[in-house]
C-alpha cells in the first residue's frame, strides 16, 4: 500500500480571534517542540503523538454528552473522533518501536498528556470550535514536520531502518517495508486529520466546508464485543 498523494500546502488563514488564538497557541508549541528535540524527529513523534491523541478523544466524550443532553443526533462527529484517537494511538505506539524512548522522555509524555488534557478539556467547554482549529493547525505542524523527517531519511541523516510490525499490520504495509514508507502514511494521516479539524470549526462557525484529505486505508480495530459476537 502507498500513501495517497496529499496537498502539502494547505493552511487555514486565521480569520478573527479564536483563529489568531489558535494559530498563535500552536506556533507558541512548534517553538517549545524545536527547542527541546531539534532534528530528532523519532523523540519527537513520540512526545507530540501523545499530545495529538487526546483532543480526538476529548471532543468525541463532549459531543457524547451533549448529545445526550440535548437528545439529538451527533451527524457522525463522535465515531469521527474516536477513530482519530485511535489512530493517533497507533501513531505513538508505532514511533516507541523506531525511538525507544528514554525514562525522562516517557516522564515527559505523561506530564505533557496531562496538562494538555486538562488544558484541552477546558477549551473544548468555553470554545469548541477554538479547540478544533488548535487541532487543524497542530496537524498542520505536523505535516511539515514529517515532511522534513521524510526530507532526513533522504539524505541520510535518519537511517531508514525496517518498519515496525504494528505499522506493517495497521496499515496493510508489505514485508519489506521501511521507515520511509511509515512516515508518508503517517503524515497523509496527519494532513486527514488537519482537514477534518479545519472542517469541524468551519461548520461551528458557519464557514464554507472544505475539501478533505483522503485518510490512508488501515485496520479497523474492532472491539471485544464485537470479535466475541
Amino acid at each position: 500500500m502507498t500513501a495517497p498523494a496529499i496537498d502539502l500546502t494547505v493552511h487555514h488563514k486565521p480569520q478573527g480571534v479564536s483563529d489568531r488564538v489558535a494559530f498563535g497557541f500552536v506556533k507558541a508549541l512548534r517553538f517549545c517542540a524545536d527547542t527541546f528535540f531539534a532534528k530528532r524527529y523519532g523523540h519527537r513523534a513520540v512526545v507530540l503523538e501523545t499530545v495529538a491523541a487526546v483532543p480526538g478523544m476529548v471532543g468525541a466524550t463532549l459531543n457524547h454528552l451533549k448529545c445526550l443532553r440535548r437528545m439529538e443526533d451527533d451527524r457522525g462527529w463522535i465515531k469521527t473522533l474516536m477513530d482519530e484517537a485511535e489512530n493517533e494511538r497507533m501513531h505513538l505506539m508505532t514511533f516507541i518501536q523506531v525511538a525507544k524512548p528514554t525514562a525522562f522522555e516517557r516522564f515527559v509524555v505523561v506530564a505533557a498528556q496531562w496538562v494538555f488534557y486538562l488544558f484541552f478539556f477546558g477549551l473544548y467547554l468555553i470554545s469548541s470550535r477554538t479547540a478544533h482549529r488548535v487541532v487543524g493547525y497542530f496537524e498542520e505542524e505536523a505535516v511539515i514536520s514529517y515532511t522534513h523527517y521524510l526530507a532526513e531519511i533522504d539524505e541520510g541523516r535518519s537511517e531508514n531502518v525496517a518498519a515496525p510490525e504494528i505499522a506493517r499490520r495497521y496499515w496493510s504495509l508489505p514485508e519489506g517495508a521501511t521507515l520511509r514508507d511509515v512516515v508518508e502514511v503517517v503524515r497523509a494521516d496527519e494532513a486527514h486529520h488537519r482537514d477534518v479539524n479545519h472542517g469541524f470549526a468551519n461548520e461551528i462557525a458557519g464557514l464554507p466546508a472544505t475539501q478533505v484529505a483522503p485518510c490512508p486505508p488501515h485496520v479497523v480495530l474492532e472491539p471485544n464485543w464485537k470479535l466475541a459476537a
